[in-house]
């Protein structure tokens, strides 16, 4: 057996110590958020918060090692693959015309919700140069979900900035819950003021929820977690290749994207889309870099978080206000009913997973495969939608 050899560098630093650590913190924070009061919160918010707070106590570093490197490089990428395997665009043409006619409505309007933020809320030295940035993300996300913002994130590398990404993430997760709060509103008091709107049914979608949801934690076998951990790195190498590739052609194809486009291809095929446990394993993955990505936040820093943090909470304010604004104009344009809009609206700004459940809060069990699957369109082009709105600005 080879001799383990003495650590040229402290113990808090050395991979095996930052692995148990950041492990502890997924842990503490999946138990924590199974509280009532938390279950608010989000587990992503408190996975940022706890590595920040042992960050910051000297229990983790604050700056870039080995470690960290690896798991922005390699496991955050592979993670965003492997929950992009779900998408399956053959199954969504069942959901039927309506609901995704609104919900591509609601993307709409979350891009002219950015753009009209930009004019309200100006560059700043606040965002540290990561104003283009973070539209994008907002942009990505409020189209189907975080997915999309840490895809724009990791390719614009705005992780780098501590303080800016946590601030964007603490108010994405405020604005993301109270919007599910209105989403439950809404339809009841448009239902009484404008009681006319037909309710559509699609009898043809009461299968039940996606078999995905039900499989999401299931138990990863030898066979499953071989095939995802080999696949994802496999991406990883052929997207690179690519990636250099169109790059000495003269294309600068940004890596998420390609790593986004493979993905989507391979979901199509049935036999893979079958297995189990990519979510399960890619959740865990993305939580892993957020913690370290709250190990990147210095509180001595955050003398300046208060005025960023407003000026992100108007910028998102305005982004989701007009995205509502325009989806529920277009649903009494068009006649369709309110619930549906609602559900639609959750597809765009919480993703596939809070539409399902306030189809569910509704008693629309009819809407609850659509409701998953338009998430995972909106997985698809929130990515696409992020880049082209970083791009433009």
């Amino acid at each position: 057996m080879p001799e383990i050899p003495l650590q040229a560098m402290p113990i808090s630093e050395t991979p095996l110590y930052l692995l148990f650590m950041l492990s502890l913190v997924l842990f503490l924070s999946d138990w924590i958020c199974r509280k009532p009061f938390f279950k608010t919160f989000g587990i992503a918010l408190m996975v940022i918060v706890l590595g920040a707070v042992l960050a910051n106590t000297g229990v983790l570093p604050t700056r870039s090692n080995p470690t960290y490197d690896a798991i922005f490089n390699y496991i955050a990428p592979a993670s965003l693959f492997l929950l992009l395997l779900d998408v399956n665009l053959i199954q969504l043409r069942k959901t039927g015309l309506p609901i995704l006619i609104l919900f591509l409505l609601g993307t709409l309007g979350t891009v002219a919700g950015v753009l009209i933020a930009t004019l309200v809320i100006s560059d700043g030295p606040l965002f540290d140069g990561m104003y283009q940035a973070l539209a994008g993300m907002l942009a990505g996300t409020y189209t189907g979900g975080s997915i999309n913002f840490n895809a724009v994130a990791l390719h614009y590398k705005v992780m780098d900035q501590g303080l800016v990404y946590t601030s964007a993430v603490a108010v994405d997760n405020v604005i993301t819950t109270l919007w599910f709060f209105v989403t439950i509103a809404v339809p009841v008091a448009l239902g009484r003021m404008l009681p006319a709107q037909r309710r559509i049914s699609d009898s043809k979608n009461m299968a039940g929820p996606h078999p995905k949801v039900e499989d999401e934690a299931a138990n990863l076998s030898i066979r499953t977690l071989s095939l995802w951990t080999g696949l994802s790195g496999l991406a990883l190498v052929l997207t690179g290749w690519i990636t250099e590739m169109l790059y000495q052609a003269g294309w600068e194809v940004p890596f998420m994207i390609l790593l986004t486009t493979l993905a989507i291809l391979l979901a199509q095929i049935p036999a893979l889309h079958r297995q189990k446990g990519n979510m399960f394993l890619g959740s865990w993955g993305i939580y892993l870099f957020l913690a370290v990505v709250g190990a990147y936040c210095d509180f001595q820093a955050l003398g300046a978080a208060g005025k960023l943090a407003l000026l992100l909470l108007g910028f998102v304010s305005i982004t989701v206000l007009m995205h509502g604004v325009l989806l529920f104009l277009g649903t009494y344009l068009l006649r369709y009913d309110w619930q549906m809009a609602a559900i639609a609206s959750q597809a765009n700004i919480g993703g596939g997973t809070t539409a399902m459940a306030l189809a569910k809060n509704f008693g629309r069990n009819e809407l609850i495969l659509p409701a998953i699957l338009i998430g995972s369109l909106g997985n698809a082009l929130g990515t696409y939608i992020g880049f082209l709105v970083a791009g433009y600005l």
